[in-house]
């Protein structure tokens, strides 16, 4: 004879039974979604970590080349880290480096290739702005003001908006547009902290252009 407590076991196995029945499936596929999901991210970070030592042992060999001025070398590699690494911050890396190397080597239209690729596939908008920026200076060289503009303008990572302005003002300056080269200048100086070393080249700018900013002591007692 069952006893109270075996029909209370018996009917909420029943009831389990019941609900595993009607959501068995359902919980099933969301188990094996979760931990299929957990097992793709650890791949996918085991595959990252795997990808940036690999790339980081190819740039070692890279830099030795390109610091040995080696610009075929230097080119080769930086092309076998695109090939295989291409998403890396390693590859984007080798290609400003390759590109100086090139630039020294007198190869400014292999400098600007590998730039180029920089600027389209670098791993992060800090080294893709670097990129347009030098972009925009060999195309300053070149005459091709509208062009370097237009790198410019695509040059837009956080902390870079005053060397922007600068190369911005020194393109506007070549074009003829002096009105708009000295504004161009002006917040590039404004824009930088006064300690930088590289400020008193924007002041030599501005100055030359007989727009010299005043000076802080000046501007100060002014205030008053």
């Amino acid at each position: 004879m069952a006893t109270p407590l075996d029909l209370q076991e018996q009917e909420q196995l029943d009831a389990i039974k019941a609900f595993w029945k009607q959501y068995g499936n359902l919980i099933t596929w969301l188990l094996v979604l979760v931990l299929g999901a957990y097992a793709a991210w650890n791949g996918w970070n085991y595959w990252q970590r795997d990808q940036a030592i690999k790339a980081s042992a190819m740039f070692d060999e890279f830099e030795r080349s390109a610091q040995a001025g080696d610009v075929e070398r230097s080119a080769r590699v930086f092309k076998d880290l695109q090939d295989r690494y291409g998403s890396t911050a390693y590859a984007a890396q080798a290609g400003l480096l390759t590109a100086r190397v090139q630039f020294d080597k007198g190869q400014p239209d292999a400098a600007r290739t590998s730039l180029a690729w920089v600027a389209d596939k670098g791993a992060d908008e800090a080294l893709r702005t670097v990129a347009r920026l030098r972009l925009a200076g060999l195309m300053l060289e070149a005459k091709q003001f509208d062009e370097a503009l237009k790198q410019l303008d695509s040059a837009t990572a956080t902390g870079f908006e005053a060397l922007v302005a600068d190369r911005r003002g020194d393109v506007l300056l070549a074009k003829g547009q002096k009105p708009e080269a000295r504004a161009a200048f002006e917040a590039a100086y404004k824009g930088m902290e006064e300690r930088l070393d590289y400020r008193r080249i924007v002041e030599a700018k501005l100055t030359a252009m007989g727009a010299a900013p005043a000076p802080a002591v000046a501007a100060s007692g002014a205030a008053r």
